[in-house]
């Protein structure tokens, strides 16, 4: 299904194009890049998600950001700049129930969806169409929630990229009481009711005293944009997700642990791990890579939360660096 251009109400920024230390208001974080589109592709059942598509020039190839729960691509623009930078056409789009790709509860800001199969089937769909949009080496990265559709569609063989990158990925999610007995209480609560009713009221995590900045990122400054960008289009604004999202999460991660398909994948993977992560389980990610037969992994202490491509330079820079070291050993440029 090709993509047609849908026009909507964000400006790109004429002054865009240098990727360097930014402040708040620098436009490469808060404005749509020139040479970028943002617009529509419409799943199998009719559904439209909300997709960004920034080609290059001279592409290198392409590559597919995929964004964790409750994400929206313009939080990470400054890495996508970075990406096209480097050579890359890349796109991006909404998960299903998220951002501008509509919601699938009553409640706008609750993040839900019935089963993670709808993911599955939007990622294999939209991998179908956006592969013959163009030519040269399919690359996908996927942050938490990203990372984790990534590895099943891996699994699954419904995406064949060249390499694949996983940040922080949502192999398994942190409770305070194990993740066995969370997801049977997430199950329990999920049956009763209305199952896309909200798991908790606030922040990313339920009871947590930590301030939700310092469970994504050090950088105060990159934390800001996300509000800045929903102030301006509160629609794009999600809240927690709800308890069917939260045991279909705590299932995935199981499934995962025992999934035999894991050991054959093929695919060139890098894993960059954040070992004081508080939202996801990294000793759940590091025993998934042990597993996977062509991985690289790179371990951040302390100095990192959650999102690490957007933490402050001495994490977010390295992390840049171990991607471009990684994709210029496997997808060498032309």
């Amino acid at each position: 299904m090709a993509f047609e251009k849908v026009t909507v109400p964000i400006e790109p920024s004429p002054r865009f194009g240098r990727v360097a230390k930014l402040g708040d208001a620098d436009p490469v974080r808060r404005a749509i890049p020139a040479g970028a589109r943002i617009g529509y592709w419409t799943a199998p059942d009719r559904w439209t998600l909300r997709r960004f598509d920034w080609p290059a020039a001279h592409p290198r190839g392409r590559l597919l950001f995929q964004t964790g729960r409750g994400d929206i691509f313009e939080k990470y623009l400054e890495t996508l700049a970075h990406f096209h930078a480097c050579g890359w056409s890349v796109t991006a789009f909404d998960w299903r129930g998220q951002g501008g790709s509509g919601r699938l509860s009553g409640n706008p800001r609750v993040g839900h969806v019935d089963d993670y199969a709808v993911y599955d089937r939007d990622l294999a769909a939209f991998w179908t169409d956006w592969s013959v949009e163009g030519e040269g080496p399919k690359i996908v990265l996927g942050h938490s929630m990203g990372g984790m559709m990534i590895v099943r569609g891996l699994a699954d063989r419904s995406i064949d990229p060249a390499a694949a990158i996983l940040v922080a990925p949502m192999i398994g999610l942190k409770s305070p009481i194990g993740a066995g007995i969370a997801g049977r209480v997430a199950r329990w609560m999920a049956s009763f009711g209305d199952s896309a009713r909200a798991a908790w009221r606030t922040n990313e995590r339920p009871g947590s005293v930590a301030s939700r900045q310092s469970l994504l990122t050090h950088d105060v400054s990159r934390y800001r944009d996300e509000g800045w960008w929903q102030d301006r289009h509160p629609d794009l604004r999600l809240g927690p997700p709800s308890w069917t999202w939260l045991a279909q999460g705590f299932a995935g991660a199981a499934a995962l642990a025992v999934d035999p398909r894991i050991e054959s994948i093929v695919t060139p993977v890098l894993m960059l791990i954040a070992e004081a992560d508080k939202l996801v389980d990294p000793r759940a990610a590091l025993r998934l890579g042990a597993r996977l037969p062509d991985a690289q992994i790179v371990r951040f202490g302390r100095e990192s939360a959650h999102e690490i491509l957007r933490e402050a330079d001495i994490v977010r820079d390295r992390a840049l660096s171990a991607i471009d070291s990684f994709l210029d050993a496997v997808v060498p440029p032309r």
